[in-house]
């Protein structure tokens, strides 16, 4: 069924061009703003079925306090206007962000512990101005979230700042105004709920740093800090209630100061946690700078015990340099296994295929021809399958498959380099010694794909997320078996012929 709302002109000057995502509250559009010039935003409409003065109000009270907020802080999605359509619809426009929400990231890599300092500190920024509160129709007024968790955080790209943090979905926040009754009711997520909220008691800034507690967990350890006897409210009360938090494994080597913090914010009771944000603040804060300026030294070492060892003149970054200095990374497992990589140079970035094999296999390989293809499905959810093969007589086909999911960053960032630049590298690691790269290697696209791999880029970007990627790789996984025999025969018969680049 075609969406009515795309093509629509909003108010003589949003023009709505894609559908960018929906929840239960309601749908969220890419739009130009026609009177900025064509400069993107993002467009929220209330779902039809909730058209009721309550969920009105709740509408217009988030778009009030995120426009509030983001006065304050830069770590709040910022809202430019509102406004209600002909069919006596509410909206609110936002800024158009483009990034990967903390949950996508968590389930895809361990986080570097700089990085996760740099993310909480952000977090904490946004939160503590929340805390801290607005005037809201002229009386003051503290915002609790009471939905904190890793897929309402969102990381993006400034020009200024680098990566930066952003708060999302204050829908079910609540306002402390000054001399009112506050009701009393649960909302939330069960597994980032405090034990208070998921009693419906009233609640204040301290159940926020519960939930900022097991968001925290979950960064550090890729775990849950509780783990429920079964999925229910019921399950998750008990262990919100009853349960002790799992200890950070030790071989996580977590500071103690930053464990034991994680473990106060997970206080059952409110009494024992840390009482503010800017509590937290103040250990993450000289943490954070303490591990750069150790970084930066270890760095500094670096270089200078390279240039005291060496007789030659330094060499500018390469893409081929940059590759032949990778080493394995410590996140991922000494087996055999391929995922893919964006290198970057000084100046250059490509998509690469990073692959795990015994080193004999390696070396059995090194002359072998070189062939890859790429399946495309959008049922039920945007997915591309990346194959490469390399195949000799002696030795036969080695199987190469990777899987990019289109509704991510990283999946369409891979997907556009693939097109764009019309090659990638294939980076050899040994089961054996995994501390240095074997081999490196350089596949070309044909050019018809090249233009297939931006097209499918750009019709991912409209097609909304199911939620669904697991059974489109299991398809495609599908298909490539039948496909086995064809590319076999093709390879048997010209196996000279369709190598794209002599070995080297």
């Amino acid at each position: 069924m075609t969406d009515p709302n795309l093509g629509r002109r909003l108010s003589n000057r949003y023009h709505l061009v894609e559908l960018a995502g929906k929840g239960a509250m309601g749908r969220v559009y890419r739009a130009e703003d026609t009177l900025l010039g064509g400069v993107n935003v993002a467009v929220k409409f209330l779902a039809q079925t909730l058209l009721n003065q309550r969920m009105r109000d709740r509408f217009e009270r988030e778009a009030t306090i995120c426009a509030l907020l983001a006065e304050k802080t830069m770590h709040i999605v910022r809202v430019k206007d509102y406004g209600v359509d002909e069919h006596d619809v509410p909206y609110y426009v936002m800024e158009f962000l483009q990034g990967e929400n903390l949950s996508d990231i968590i389930k895809a890599n361990a986080i570097p512990f700089g990085r996760c300092l740099s993310i909480v500190r952000q977090v904490c920024r946004g939160l503590n101005c929340a805390h801290q509160g607005i005037l809201f129709k002229g009386e003051p007024s503290q915002i609790i979230h009471r939905d904190i968790k890793p897929s309402n955080i969102l990381l993006t790209q400034d020009p200024s700042v680098g990566e930066l943090v952003k708060l999302l979905d204050f829908g079910i926040a609540k306002l402390i105004e000054a001399n009112r009754d506050q009701t009393h009711s649960f909302m939330g997520t069960l597994a980032y709920c405090s034990p208070e909220q998921m009693e419906g008691k009233e609640l204040d800034h301290r159940s926020d740093i519960y939930s900022l507690g097991v968001t925290l967990y979950e960064m550090l350890s890729r775990d849950m800090p509780l783990l429920p006897e079964n999925n229910s409210f019921g399950g998750w009360y008990k262990a919100h209630h009853e349960f002790r938090p799992l200890p950070l494994r030790p071989e996580l080597k977590i500071p103690p100061e930053l464990s034991q913090l994680v473990m106060r914010c997970l206080a059952k009771n409110p009494e024992h946690r840390p009482q503010s944000v800017q509590e937290i603040l103040q250990l993450i804060e000289p943490m954070e700078v303490e591990f750069n300026r150790s970084q930066k030294i270890a760095q500094l070492d670096a270089i200078a015990t390279t240039a005291a060892t060496s007789t030659t003149p330094s060499i500018p970054s390469t893409i081929e340099n940059a590759c032949w200095s990778k080493q394995w990374p410590n996140n991922k497992p000494r087996q055999k296994i391929v995922f893919p990589q964006i290198i970057r140079s000084e100046s250059d970035a490509v998509a690469s295929l990073w692959v795990m094999l015994e080193l004999n296999d390696i070396v059995n390989r090194r002359s072998s021809t070189r062939y890859n293809q790429f399946l495309f499905s959008t049922i039920p959810h945007p997915m591309l399958l990346w194959l490469t093969v390399l195949y000799n007589r002696q030795h036969g086909a080695r199987w190469l498959p990777c899987y990019l999911d289109l509704k991510t960053p990283m999946g369409q960032q891979v997907t556009r380099l693939l097109g764009e630049i019309g090659h990638y590298r294939v980076l050899f690691f040994a089961l054996e010694n995994p501390a240095r790269c074997e081999h490196v290697t350089t596949t070309t696209i044909d050019p018809e794909q090249c233009q297939r791999l931006q097209d499918w880029v750009q019709i991912s970007k409209g097609i909304p997320d199911a939620g669904q990627a697991a059974m489109s790789k299991g398809l495609l996984r599908q298909e490539l078996e039948k496909l086995k025999p064809k590319i076999l025969m093709k390879l048997e018969a010209n196996h000279n012929s369709v190598s794209t680049r002599p070995p080297y």
